[in-house]
C-alpha cells in the first residue's frame, strides 16, 4: 500500500449492521495501527495540534504508536484528554486535527482519530489507567453535568489536586454520551462507563439524580455546601420544533426523546420496559449528526427512513463519515426539501409529511446559500412517524434559579471563551450550556478552559 493512502479500517458489512446495534467501526489492531502511525512525518510545528480543541500532543502519541509503545502513547494522550476512547469515535477529525494534517496535502491525512481510539481501547484491554494526583489541595469544586464538558473539567481539576464532585440530573453518568449517541457509534458499557471509571480513579466523586435548580441551587452549593467554585456543563437538552401545522400529531417526536428512549433506556432491546415507536416509514427532519443518529436508529428498528433536509448535500452539517454510513445502510435522502405541514389520520396519528421543493439562492449570515421555495412544487411523503432534529437549546432551570448569572437571548449562559468565567463570581461554564448544541470535542475544550479558569481563580483567592 502507498504511503499516501490510509490503512483501511474494518467495519461491519452495511447489510448486517443495519439490523443490529453493534458498533459499526471495528477499529485497528496493533499491526494496522503501527502501519498507519508509520505514515506520520512527525512535524515539528504540528498543524494537527492546533486543530485539536484540547491540544493533544498528536505527533508525540503517534510516534509512540509507531514504535509499539502503546502505554506511553496513552500517557501522552491522557495529559490532555479524559475521554480518548470517546473522541476517537465521535470527533469530527476531518475538520479539525486531520483537516490540518500536512500529509493530507498530497494523499490521505493520518487517521488520527482511529489511532487515538486504538490507544484508548488497548489501555482498557491491558488495564492501563491514568495516574491519580499525588497530593490534594483541600479545595472543593462542584461540577454540574457529567457530559463531555463536565467530565473533562472534573478530570483536569482532579489532576491539579482539587476535591471535585460532579452532580448529574439523570440516573446514568455520561450526559449526551449516554442519552444522545447510539450504541452502534459509541458503546456505553465498553467505552463510556470505562472512561468515567478512569475519571473516578483520579478521585472525582459523582452524584446522580441531582437536578441543580430543584434538588439544590448553585447558591446553596457555594454558601451552604462548602464548594469554593462551580463549573456548569449542563448541556443543551431542550429540543426545537418548526412550528408548522400538525406538529402536535401523535407520532411526532423530537430527536432528543427518540434517542433518549433508545440509548439511555435501551428501548431497542426486546426486554426493555420503555416503549418506542417502531414506524414502518419514518421521516427525520434535519441534516446534522443527531439527525443521522435518529435515522439510523429508526432503520435498525425496522423502518424505511427518509432524511428531509432543506439544503443540498454539500451543506449537510453532519460528518461526512456519518452521511456515508447512512447511505450505505439504505437511508433515503430527500434533499432541497422543506416540510410545510404534518398530516394525520382521523385518529390523530401521523399519515404523511407535506413538503415543498427548494433551490439555493444567495448566501445567508452563516455563509451557506439560503434555500428558497420553488412555487407550486408541494408533494407528500407518506410516513407514520416524524422525528424533528432541528437543534437544541439549554434548559433555563439553572440560570433562572441562580442570582447574578446572566444569559443571552438564546438562554445560553454568558461565559468567557478562554476561561469559562461567567457573570457570577466563582461560577464558570462551558460546552453546550454556553454555545448551544455543538460537538463533544468542543465541549471538552470548554471543560479544559473552565478548569484552567477555576484554578487561576482559586489560586488567587
Amino acid at each position: 500500500m502507498s504511503v499516501l493512502e490510509k490503512v483501511p479500517v474494518r467495519e461491519q458489512d452495511p447489510a448486517v449492521r443495519a439490523t443490529n446495534f453493534e458498533e459499526v467501526c471495528l477499529g485497528y489492531n496493533k499491526e494496522e495501527a503501527m502501519a498507519e502511525a508509520a505514515r506520520c512525518i512527525g512535524c515539528k510545528n504540528a498543524a494537527c495540534v492546533k486543530g485539536c480543541p484540547v491540544s493533544i500532543d498528536i505527533p508525540g502519541f503517534i510516534g509512540q504508536v509507531k514504535e509499539g509503545n502503546i502505554a506511553e502513547a496513552y500517557k501522552i494522550i491522557n495529559e490532555a484528554s479524559s475521554l480518548p476512547a470517546v473522541c476517537g469515535r465521535v470527533c469530527p477529525q476531518e475538520s479539525q486535527c486531520e483537516g490540518k494534517c500536512i500529509r493530507g496535502l498530497k494523499g490521505d491525512p493520518i487517521s488520527i482519530g482511529k489511532l487515538e481510539r486504538f490507544v484508548a481501547d488497548w489501555a482498557f484491554e491491558n488495564d492501563v489507567h491514568p495516574e491519580p494526583p499525588k497530593e490534594k489541595n483541600g479545595k472543593k469544586v462542584a461540577v454540574i453535568g457529567s457530559g463531555p464538558a463536565g467530565v473533562t473539567c472534573a478530570g483536569d481539576l482532579a489532576k491539579m489536586g482539587y476535591d471535585v464532585t460532579v452532580f448529574e440530573a439523570l440516573h446514568e453518568l455520561g450526559g449526551v454520551l449516554v442519552y444522545g449517541i447510539p450504541e452502534f457509534r459509541l458503546p456505553k458499557e465498553r467505552v463510556v462507563r470505562k472512561e468515567i471509571e478512569n475519571v473516578k480513579r483520579l478521585g472525582v466523586k459523582f452524584e446522580t439524580n441531582v437536578v441543580v435548580g430543584k434538588s439544590v441551587t448553585i447558591d446553596q452549593l457555594l454558601e451552604d455546601e462548602g464548594f469554593e467554585a462551580v463549573f456548569i456543563g449542563s448541556g443543551a437538552g431542550l429540543p426545537k420544533f418548526m412550528g408548522i401545522p400538525g406538529e402536535n400529531a401523535n407520532g411526532v417526536f423530537s430527536a432528543n426523546e427518540y434517542l433518549t428512549r433508545s440509548n439511555l433506556m435501551k428501548a431497542f432491546r426486546e426486554d426493555s420496559k420503555t416503549p418506542i415507536m417502531r414506524g414502518k416509514k419514518v421521516a427525520v427532519v434535519g441534516g446534522g449528526n443527531v439527525a443521522m443518529d435518529a435515522a439510523r436508529t429508526a432503520l435498525r428498528l425496522g423502518a424505511e427512513v427518509h432524511i428531509v433536509y432543506r439544503r443540498s448535500e454539500a451543506e449537510l452539517p453532519a460528518r461526512v463519515e456519518e452521511v456515508h454510513h447512512a447511505k450505505e445502510e439504505g437511508i433515503i435522502f430527500d434533499l432541497l426539501t422543506n416540510p410545510v405541514e404534518i398530516l394525520s389520520d382521523e385518529n390523530g396519528w401521523v399519515s404523511g409529511i407535506k413538503c415543498i421543493r427548494m433551490e439555493l439562492g444567495e448566501p445567508d449570515a452563516s455563509g451557506r446559500r439560503r434555500p428558497v421555495e420553488v412555487a407550486g412544487s408541494e408533494f407528500v411523503i407518506d410516513v407514520d412517524a416524524v422525528i424533528m432534529s432541528l437543534g437544541t437549546s439549554p434548559n433555563p432551570l439553572i440560570s433562572s434559579t441562580t442570582e447574578g448569572l446572566e444569559v443571552n437571548k438564546w438562554k445560553c449562559i454568558i461565559a468567557e471563551e478562554d476561561n469559562g468565567k461567567t457573570t457570577k463570581e466563582g461560577v464558570y461554564a462551558g460546552g453546550d450550556a454556553v454555545t448551544g448544541a455543538a460537538t463533544v470535542i468542543l465541549a471538552m475544550g470548554a471543560g479544559r478552559a473552565g478548569a484552567k479558569g477555576i484554578h487561576e481563580y482559586l489560586s488567587n483567592k
